[in-house]
């Protein structure tokens, strides 16, 4: 397959409502987490991040362009709840209230069903799900007092098609639209917006290098609508919009980016 080509940064579109805004991302330092960090930087947002990869955080805010604000990168594992409830006091202190959450850390590592221990069922369930509920209940009140705000959960077209090869996972994010459909209407009191993400197969340089063979490749233009990869770029601004004011009348929805898969 020929990849498309990436869009320039410079003809994507402008949020103004975003400038001088406080996001927090998790799993920021790589991958899908890394082009939230950029694309809600170059806005001119005041952005924290949350990961535990230091040098691929390091990485990341070396080879940023010059942004408004410099990201902050806070060392985190999101399993830890106390860990996780203390990095985003430091990211309040540094940043300001938290007006949005990017809700993007999980691990999609292969497992069956037959090879599943318990303590694998817990450590799944806390790096895919858990961390994304007991973010949202520590900015909430940031987001209160804000008079509004955007949650944004990443979910996935995994579970919906039905793949093998990951069903701890593909439960987790199942529940990520439970937990979407759960709040929209408590949280929309406060005008508080909560949405879920929903990426295809986005091809990062960790998917290219274990999966994308040539029976992925052959996958990719069976199943896609659209030619071409689906890029991590492509989730960051569509949360842009769910991010912005121009989506204030948003919530409780699914938004499938996957080149037309599912």
């Amino acid at each position: 397959m020929t990849p498309s080509s990436p869009t320039p940064a410079d003809t994507m579109a402008r949020y103004p409502s975003l400038a001088g805004r406080a996001v927090l991302v998790t799993g920021g330092a790589t991958g899908i987490g890394a082009a939230f960090v950029e694309h809600f930087a170059r806005q001119g947002a005041r952005v924290a991040f949350l990961d535990i990869d230091d040098a691929g955080a390091a990485a990341l805010l070396d080879q940023l362009p010059e942004v408004p604000y410099r990201p902050l990168y806070l060392h985190c594992d999101i399993t830890d709840l106390a860990a996780l409830q203390a990095a985003i006091d430091t990211a309040r202190a540094h940043v300001g209230p938290v007006a949005v959450l990017v809700n993007n850390a999980a691990n999609d590592a292969r497992h069956t069903l037959a090879d599943t221990r318990p303590e694998d069922f817990q450590r799944s369930i806390a790096v895919n799900l858990q961390h994304q509920y007991f973010a949202i209940q520590a900015v909430v009140p940031d987001m209160r007092a804000l008079h509004g705000g955007s949650i944004i959960c990443l979910g996935s077209t995994g579970w919906m098609i039905k793949n093998s090869g990951y069903p701890l996972y593909a439960m987790a994010k199942s529940a990520v639209h439970g937990l979407v459909n759960g709040l929209a209407r408590e949280l929309g009191q406060d005008h508080i917006r909560i949405n879920a993400l929903v990426p295809g197969w986005v091809i990062t340089e960790k998917q290219q290098r274990l999966w994308l063979d040539a029976q992925g490749e052959a996958e990719l233009r069976r199943a896609q609508c659209l030619p071409g990869y689906l890029r991590a770029d492509d989730l960051a601004r569509a949360a842009l919009f769910l991010a912005a004011d121009d989506s204030r009348m948003c919530t409780g929805q699914d938004f499938i980016i996957d080149g037309g898969w599912v």
